[in-house]
């Protein structure tokens, strides 16, 4: 019987621990920042929350000169990458 409920188990956690979950999210932690001066473009790197991929996005200078490394930031109107 302690077998059977260990080797369920096993299989019930494996299951559950091989599903990625589908990450939704525009939201993450700004992992870098700067400016491109050829383009104008104040540039913030941000690191997904769900997936950990990083990905840099132009804004205007305000929202750049608002925003720091390190902090959490959602970026609207962007599909989650």
């Amino acid at each position: 019987m302690k077998k059977t409920f260990i080797s369920a188990f096993a299989l019930v956690s494996i299951g559950l621990t091989g599903c990625e979950k589908e990450c939704s999210s525009s939201c993450g932690t700004i992992a870098n920042d700067g400016i491109d001066l050829n383009t104008n473009c104040y540039w913030l790197e941000v690191r997904n929350e769900c997936s950990g991929n990083k990905k840099k996005f132009c804004f205007d200078e305000d929202v750049w000169m608002e925003n720091y490394v390190g902090e959490h930031f959602c970026v609207s109107g962007v599909a989650p990458w």
